[in-house]
């Protein structure tokens, strides 16, 4: 096991995941790869595979945790991975099919992708997500490409979120807000503002690999103090929340 430190810890999790069969490319991601890490923070790693990939070979290892079937997180982009315990840390490793992620940066560079759910994200994700890796996650092991947000993506992408914002507005108006359903108010606002924090993001070619910070990039946390107030006027905090939303940007 190497020292104790974050630095060789990375590199320990890129030799034993760059050794597994099949793999060309270890990639570190999240707030680890982007210095942004609380002392707590898990590791997230993605593997980057061609051809096929057997998580049988990362069971093998023998760390605790739960490792996967190759689609069994739903088929789409992410397409599996594991939860790990190693050395004491939390380890949650992503399986990336390398044939899948050029062609979804091929479709993001002609300003094409779609939009699929994925748990632990309210607005589901853009398959984009996988190329917005790329640009942004640390390398460990082999060589993976580095791609710029693509002119053609900030025409489309903001377009589709603004839409789909709009969307969910005009329900939760219609189908709660009007007839006085908090919870579901409320949770329809939440979904609309990172749909609109998408858009936000997309518009300034900027990457989104998760929602964990997304309001505060796009700078709708001051929408927090208009929800609290929600139980209070629900129409008129729905009214002064949508309209916060429609203006962002």
């Amino acid at each position: 096991m190497p020292d104790n430190t974050a630095e060789n810890f990375a590199d320990h999790l890129g030799d034993l995941l760059g050794a597994l069969p099949g793999v060309e490319a270890v990639a570190l991601g999240g707030s680890r790869a982007q210095g942004t890490h609380r002392p707590d923070s898990d590791w997230d790693v993605s593997v980057y595979y061609r051809g096929g990939f057997d998580p049988a070979g990362l069971r093998a290892l023998g760390f605790p945790g739960e490792v996967s079937e190759i689609g069994a997180w739903g088929g789409g982009v992410f397409n599996g991975g594991a939860w790990l315990t190693v050395g004491g840390r939390a380890v949650d490793v992503h399986y990336r099919d390398l044939a899948s992620v050029e062609h979804e940066l091929a479709e993001a560079r002609a300003g094409r992708f779609r939009w699929e759910p994925l748990a632990f994200h309210l607005a589901g994700i853009p398959s984009y997500l996988v190329a917005g890796e790329l640009a942004i996650n640390r390398v460990l092991r082999g060589r993976l490409p580095r791609p710029d947000y693509p002119d053609a993506l900030r025409r489309t992408a903001p377009q589709f979120w603004r839409a789909a914002a709009d969307r969910t507005l005009d329900y939760a108006e219609a189908a709660y807000a009007s007839r006085g359903r908090l919870t579901e108010t409320a949770a329809s606002l939440g979904v609309a503002a990172l749909q609109t924090a998408h858009a936000v993001l997309a518009a300034r070619g900027e990457w989104v690999t998760n929602e964990k910070t997304l309001l505060e990039r796009a700078g709708l946390r001051p929408l927090d103090a208009t929800l609290a107030a929600l139980a209070a006027d629900l129409p008129g905090g729905f009214a002064a929340a949508a309209a916060m939303l429609r203006a962002a940007g």
